[in-house]
């Protein structure tokens, strides 16, 4: 039941519109946030091959053993 008493001229309308915005802005940071959940993944994934890129080198380099033993050192 609809407590309300009688609604101003225009009010239904000014409402109405109210409510597309607020679902229009919904829409758009729901956009926003599953681009922003993709961009981050991507740059999970990038990281992730920096870190295997890093340890590839340092291999050829031949320092894996040495930085591994200064870790277990400290």
């Amino acid at each position: 039941m609809d407590v309300r008493g009688p609604e101003a001229p225009g009010g239904r309308a000014l409402r109405d519109a109210a409510e597309n915005l607020f679902q229009e802005l919904q829409e758009h940071f729901q956009a926003l946030t599953a681009t922003l959940n993709l961009r981050m993944e991507e740059m999970g994934n990038r990281i992730e091959d920096l870190q295997k890129n890093v340890n590839d080198l340092m291999v050829q380099a031949g320092i894996e053993n040495s930085i591994k033993e200064q870790m277990l050192k400290t």
